[in-house]
């Protein structure tokens, strides 16, 4: 999977987005919440279903979980109000009986069948029997508007996590790569780094040269909140800006689609502080 490979599959939804109903992507699951991710981001207004879902066994299998996932994704996609509205308008993961936002997911097991978790956000709908949509949490788009696919990415963007021990050397190397534009920090508990000096002069000079820093909890749970403690306080002061209760998949494809928008690197900060299809929790 690549930033090619999502911007092919957003030409292959827009090219027949007045065709249907919704869309079915079957996809494999180890990079999946990162392709739901780019296309929340990429069909901007989206007023469709895009059900993204897979199989942990596969589908020729006779213990498979994809032929239920399948046949559910499928009858999201199509479900409609009485006034032909789209019951989920937004791009979904759906897997073992769980509908959730596609950028708020992440996979969290590699051989179970509830391989992805929403942790930071209900589930838009859960089937057993019937199939429970929770329309309080399902986006509502504005149907005035048409979808406008983006169609641009720049990956010009790297992830690193911090860890004690991490060296000097090798952290000011990344943040001085050439044409690097932004980095998703992943931190300690609520945004916290190690309390070395060198890390917080480091990040300070590569966003004073324009390098747009995401603070994103190496925890699976929960927000960044920068001034509780004097570490994270510290980087919010260097200008790290906070990724609150976003997923890592979330963070890096949102700097991909702003960077192809906006060249000037306060804009994308401006826009990485803001919700922009319900992917952080402002």
């Amino acid at each position: 999977m690549s930033p090619a490979l999502w911007i092919e599959l957003a030409h292959v939804i827009t090219d027949r987005y007045n065709d249907f109903d919704g869309f079915v992507v079957l996809h494999g699951t180890d990079t999946m919440s990162f392709t739901a991710s780019a296309l929340s981001y990429m069909l901007e207004n989206l007023s469709k279903p895009v059900i993204f879902t897979g199989s942990q066994l596969p589908i020729g299998q006779l213990r498979t979980d994809g032929k239920e996932n399948l046949i559910t994704s499928i009858e999201i996609a199509a479900a409609h109000h009485q006034d032909e509205t789209a019951v989920v308008p937004e791009v979904g993961i759906y897997f073992n009986g769980h509908l959730m936002r596609g950028n708020r997911t992440t996979k969290q097991s590699a051989d179970g069948f509830n391989a992805f978790e929403s942790f930071n956000y209900p589930h838009l709908a859960d089937a057993g029997v019937q199939i429970s949509y929770h329309a309080e949490f399902i986006h509502k788009p504005n149907l005035k508007k048409s979808m406008i696919p983006q169609f641009k990415l720049d990956n010009n963007v790297i992830i690193f996590s911090l860890f004690p021990g991490i060296r000097e050397d090798l952290i000011r190397h990344i943040i001085a790569t050439p044409n690097l534009r932004s980095i998703v920090m992943r931190t300690f508990g609520s945004g916290n780094a190690p309390q070395n000096p060198w890390l917080i002069s480091a990040l300070r000079e590569g966003c004073r040269r324009g390098k747009v820093i995401i603070n994103i909890s190496q925890c699976l749970q929960g927000c960044v909140e920068m001034g509780r403690y004097d570490t994270g306080f510290q980087l919010q002061e260097a200008g790290v800006i906070s990724g609150y209760d976003g997923t890592v998949e979330a963070a890096v494809t949102k700097l991909m689609y702003l960077q192809a928008k906006y060249d000037d690197p306060d804009q994308v900060r401006k826009f990485m502080k803001q919700s922009i299809c319900g992917e952080i929790t402002i």
